[in-house]
């Protein structure tokens, strides 16, 4: 069994470091009391194999329970048990800018100077940051880049991080926008098969509405533009570091048109290989609720 502890400087980025290591596979706890990281891996250990990768945030939250973590790793160390450390640190300059980017207190200096809880935090975490096998400065380091070397670091050979996940949600937005939309599109402007007393009671997911729609030149115009736009954008945020998209396409109703141009949209992701998915959030909706009017 893997253990390992996070630690470092408050405002390091050790919140991005665990949401790295939850992506490898590890099991996360964070702030974890020391005098209870013994109890912990025992009880991991006797997980039955179900458990093969730990990783503990350990930080001067703990207060006064902090000053025990010595004591708790020569306590592992003499059962036996290896303890990786990952120490991370950054330029005071660069903490102040973060502390003051967020409004938050340094916990060690909650009504003073961010430089004097720095200044207190380097000292108490001296012993622990000479015992540390890794290092990372994130002074320079993105969000993105940190990841990169923690799984270089601590990711299986060939382990890559989570690829980007995008899902197309077709929705009315009569029901309202979807809360988790990164993307949001609106393809009102398209004619409206509700009108069409034939094709009133299928969806974009029938035949004969779904080629409605499209047999105009404006739906086919959009269908290109907005494929042209996805694919330009997908690989900036997957540079970024995201990883799930949501790209929202609503009519008002969300059972014709939205759904329709969802399908089209996620057949051409598809077929470039993207991880994607389909969701037809409000498809019936109306018929549900016993609404008359899209």
């Amino acid at each position: 069994m893997r253990f390992v502890i996070i630690t470092g400087l408050s405002g390091a980025g050790k919140t991005q470091a665990v949401r790295a290591f939850e992506d490898l596979g590890y099991f996360c706890v964070d702030n974890l009391p020391p005098t209870l990281i013994s109890k912990f891996v025992e009880a991991c250990s006797r997980g039955e194999g179900k458990i093969e990768k730990v990783a503990l945030v350990i930080d001067i939250r703990g207060g006064a329970f902090f000053d025990d973590i010595i004591e708790s790793f020569n306590i592992l160390k003499n059962l036996g048990h290896k303890l990786e450390v990952l120490y991370l640190e950054a330029q005071d300059e660069v903490l102040v800018k973060r502390y003051k980017e967020t409004r938050r207190k340094h916990p060690l200096a909650p009504d003073g100077r961010i430089t004097t809880g720095v200044s207190k935090e380097k000292e108490k975490l001296r012993e622990l940051k000479d015992m540390a096998d890794n290092i990372i400065d994130t002074s320079k380091l993105s969000a993105r880049q940190l990841r990169e070397k923690i799984t270089e670091i601590y990711g299986e050979e060939g382990q890559i991080e989570k690829e980007l996940m995008i899902t197309v949600l077709s929705f009315g937005f009569k029901y309202g926008i979807p809360v988790d939309a990164d993307l949001v599109f609106d393809v009102r402007f398209l004619p409206n098969p509700f009108y069409i007393k034939e094709l009133k009671p299928f969806s974009g997911n029938d035949a004969c509405v779904s080629d409605y729609v499209v047999s105009f030149d404006e739906t086919k115009e959009f269908l290109n533009k907005l494929s042209d736009m996805l694919e330009f954008l997908i690989p900036y945020y997957k540079k970024e570091g995201k990883r799930q998209l949501i790209v929202a396409i609503g009519c008002t109703g969300g059972r014709h048109r939205s759904v329709t141009i969802a399908n089209k949209i996620y057949k051409t992701l598809q077929s470039k290989s993207y991880a994607v998915s389909i969701d037809h959030r409000d498809i019936e909706e109306d018929f549900n609720r016993g609404v008359s009017k899209l």
